[in-house]
C-alpha cells in the first residue's frame, strides 16, 4: 500500500496556509496520534501483563494488529509533520520511513484475514479449535505475514539501489513512495500486488462470514458475535482501502468546494490516516468485555485498582 500518498500535496498546502493554520493542523494531527497511540499502548500493556490474554491466539492476532497500527500511525504522522516543517527530507531517511509504514499497512489486511479464519474455526470446528489454533501456530502465521511483506517490498528497494545513482540517496525530496521508488516497473508491480492482496483478503472474509452464517443455524450467541466481528473486520478493511481512492475523494470534494482546497486535503488526510487507526482499539478495547474491564482501570487511573486475571 502506498503509505506516503496519504500525505501528498502537503507541500502545496503549507505554501498556501498561514502560520496559525499550519500550527493548528499539526497540533490536531499530533494530538490525535498521541491519543490513539496511548490507548493502543495501554492495550498492549494489558495484553503483556495478563497471561490469560497472551496465551489466547485471538488476542495475539489482535495485538499484532494494534502494534501495526501504532507503527503505521506514527510513521504517517511523522511524515505529515515533517512535510509541513521542512517540506523535503533526505532520500535515505524517507526510504526508511516509507518502508516501515508500507510494511505495517500491508500487514493489516492479512492479519484481518487470519483473524476471520480464526473466528470461522472457533464457530464451525469448536472441538478442534484448540488443536488448530495454538499459540505457536499463531506466531508462525504472524511470521509468515512478515515474510510475505518482505518478499513483496524488497524488490522495490533492490531495484532502486541498482538503478539510481549514488547521488540520488543524498538528495532532499518530498517524501512519497513515488518520489523514492521511481522505476516504472515498480509502479506496475505495486498495483498488481495490492490488487492480489486485497482480492485474497476479501475472498477470505466473505468465505468466513458465509460459512459462519450457514453453519450457525441455531444462531447461538457465539455465532452472532463471530459474524459481527467479521463484519467489523470488513469495515476496517474498507477504511484501510480509502488510501487507494484518496486522490479521487479529494478531487471530488475540491470540485464542490474549490475555495477550500487546503481544508479539503487536510480533512481527507485525517479520514485516510486517523479514522482506520481509531477503529482498531474500539473493536476489542471497547467492544470486548475482557479488554474493556481493564482498559477502564488503566485509562482512568483508578487508585487501588487491582488489575489481575
Amino acid at each position: 500500500m502506498n503509505v506516503s500518498s496519504s500525505v501528498s500535496n502537503v507541500t502545496s498546502e503549507a505554501a498556501q496556509d498561514d502560520l496559525s493554520s499550519v500550527i493548528l493542523k499539526n497540533v490536531l494531527t499530533v494530538g490525535l496520534c498521541i491519543t490513539i497511540n496511548y490507548i493502543n499502548v495501554v492495550l498492549v500493556h494489558i495484553f503483556v501483563r495478563h497471561e490469560t490474554l497472551n496465551v489466547n491466539p485471538r488476542y495475539i492476532l489482535y495485538i499484532h494488529l494494534v502494534i501495526n497500527d501504532i507503527l503505521l500511525l506514527t510513521m504517517l504522522t511523522l511524515i505529515h509533520t515533517l512535510s509541513y516543517i521542512v517540506y523535503s527530507i533526505n532520500v535515505s531517511l524517507c526510504i526508511l520511513l516509507v518502508m516501515i509504514g508500507t510494511y505495517t499497512s500491508m500487514n493489516n489486511p492479512m492479519t484481518l484475514a487470519v483473524m476471520a479464519i480464526e473466528c470461522y474455526i472457533a464457530v464451525c470446528y469448536p472441538l478442534r479449535h484448540s488443536q488448530i489454533c495454538t499459540v505457536n501456530k499463531t506466531y508462525t502465521v504472524i511470521g509468515l505475514i512478515w515474510v510475505i511483506c518482505t518478499v513483496n517490498l524488497l524488490p522495490d528497494l533492490f531495484v532502486t539501489l541498482a538503478t539510481e545513482p549514488l547521488e540520488f540517496f543524498h538528495l532532499q525530496v518530498f517524501c512519497t513512495y513515488g518520489n523514492i521508488f521511481r522505476h516504472q516497473y515498480l509502479a506496475v508491480k505495486r498495483d498488481i500486488s495490492n490488487a492480489l492482496l486485497l482480492v485474497a483478503v476479501w475472498l477470505t472474509l466473505l468465505y468466513s462470514y458465509f460459512k459462519i452464517l450457514f453453519a450457525a443455524q441455531s444462531i447461538s450467541s457465539d455465532a452472532k458475535k463471530a459474524r459481527n466481528t467479521i463484519l467489523l473486520h470488513s469495515f476496517q478493511l474498507v477504511l484501510s482501502m480509502l488510501i487507494y481512492v484518496k486522490s479521487e475523494i479529494g478531487n471530488g470534494l475540491i470540485y464542490f468546494f474549490p475555495k477550500s482546497v487546503t481544508a479539503v486535503r487536510f480533512g481527507v488526510a485525517l479520514l485516510v490516516n486517523i479514522l482506520p487507526r481509531l477503529v482498531t482499539p474500539l473493536v476489542y478495547g471497547v467492544r470486548d468485555k475482557t479488554f474493556r474491564k481493564y482498559l477502564k482501570q488503566y485509562l482512568f487511573c483508578r487508585k487501588g485498582a487491582k488489575i489481575a486475571i
